[in-house]
């Protein structure tokens, strides 16, 4: 009887059908993710308009929203190290979909309130679990490529959410939030049962003492990719080393700090340019810069970024591309700041959303690379933890710092994003091509 390694079967098997169909899957929720944070940014004037808020007021939901995310990324994230990737997908779709749906007809702001935290509690969950059981499928060599592409479903979320805000918008409908709901809850929807045709992760089983289990899936993932399954008499046995650490245990600490760092900086940067910029644009704009309409502009200008993120990777390095789009996401900022025309604000926006979105990218395909199987979905959840820490803080700094000027906001986010490379600098670990543990 021979043994090999979970690294060495996963490259046995490569990358094809069966991943596709995983990234099908994933993706779909992914989108259905993004579309249902982006709402926040989307549905405000409407919802202040059927309540009779300001819009400040009906930005509550986002607070809440972003609250729900908090804790569901931390107590999701745990959960799924302890009792299974698969599980975990499953009851947070499950939720994503109900709750996303009841919000559609909530009948007062309250109950509205209430909806989006526990949207929110769904949508924290399934995000670092998604991305965390997808790495565990992919091969050392092409797995960042493959994280940074799931990643890019959110530019399709953040398409379809801008298209369904503008053709609420031209169609002049009352309660318009409620179908941009509508529309964020049916990827959801449609989610909850493909989630029950992906199998649990085989490093997670691996390293829970379920070898048998695990063998059977990778056999499953060599016969549906063309590949010829193990034989019999070998056994996938686990690393020693894979055992299971704290993120902040001493031998992941400095990356922990920095890496969590680095979530909370992009974060509040992202959201604080993009809960904003939606409703900028809808009222008074940048002269001929103004409508839902150049926000669909916005949302592709991120399919790019995410193109060359996916390259990037790869090629010159997870640490290297994060540090690149950090930087040339502070450039954008600051183009803003100093553009002397309404040309050069739409440039500056636009490169804002293709180098932040790009950011993101370099982000999930290199974070949980920086843990073993036992703490990736820990450490993924204490990132999306950190993310949503982030999307709370944005709205309230953008309200105290925008009283002092709209270029002096978009100046702090350039050095944040400074910053945010600088600590990406200090990470104790470039894992291209490194295998998993």
């Amino acid at each position: 009887m021979s043994g090999i390694s979970m690294d060495e079967a996963l490259n046995r098997a490569g990358t094809g059908a069966f991943q596709r169909g995983l990234m099908a899957i994933f993706g779909l929720v992914w989108a259905a993710d993004a579309m249902q944070v982006l709402a926040v940014g989307f549905t405000a004037a409407s919802i202040a308009a059927t309540f009779q808020l300001t819009v400040p007021q009906a930005l509550q939901t986002g607070t809440l929203f972003f609250l729900g995310m908090l804790i569901g990324a931390v107590v999701f994230g745990r959960l799924a190290d302890k009792v299974g990737r698969r599980s975990v997908l499953i009851l947070t779709v499950g939720c994503d979909a109900l709750f996303g749906t009841l919000s559609i007809f909530a009948p007062d702001f309250t109950s509205l309130l209430v909806l989006r935290f526990l949207t929110g509690m769904a949508v924290g969950g399934t995000l670092p679990v998604d991305y965390a059981m997808m790495a565990e499928f992919l091969p050392a060599k092409n797995r960042g490529r493959w994280l940074v592409v799931l990643e890019g479903f959110w530019a399709v979320g953040t398409l379809i959410v801008a298209l369904a805000a503008w053709a609420a918008s031209v169609a002049g409908v009352a309660d318009a939030w409620r179908y941009i709901f509508a529309v964020t809850a049916l990827p959801a929807i449609l989610g909850i049962g493909l989630r029950f045709f992906v199998p649990e992760s085989p490093l997670y089983l691996l390293r829970t003492g379920h070898a048998e289990e695990a063998k059977a899936i990778v056999n499953r993932m060599l016969k549906r990719n063309g590949r010829p399954q193990l034989a019999a008499a070998e056994q996938i046995v686990p690393v020693t080393h894979a055992a299971s650490e704290g993120i902040f245990s001493a031998s992941l600490r400095r990356r922990s700090l920095m890496i969590l760092a680095i979530w909370f900086l992009v974060s509040v940067s992202y959201y604080g340019v993009f809960t904003w910029m939606p409703a900028r644009l809808a009222g008074e704009g940048f002269g001929f810069v103004r409508g839902y309409g150049f926000l669909v502009f916005v949302a592709l200008a991120q399919i790019p970024g995410y193109a060359l993120a996916a390259y990037g990777v790869e090629k010159w390095g997870r640490r290297p591309t994060l540090i690149g789009f950090c930087l040339l996401s502070a450039a954008g900022c600051l183009l803003f700041v100093l553009s002397p025309d309404d040309t050069l604000i739409g440039a500056s926006l636009l490169i804002m959303s293709f180098a932040l979105l790009g950011t993101w990218g370099a982000l999930y395909a290199y974070t949980p690379e920086l843990y073993p199987t036992g703490s990736r979905a820990t450490g993924m959840g204490a990132a999306g933890a950190m993310a949503r820490l982030g999307g709370l803080a944005a709205p309230s700094l953008m309200a105290f710092v925008v009283s002092l000027g709209l270029g002096v906001a978009i100046g702090l986010f350039a050095a944040l994003l400074v910053i945010a490379a600088i600590a990406a600098l200090v990470i104790d670990a470039e894992t291209r091509r490194v295998s998993l543990a």
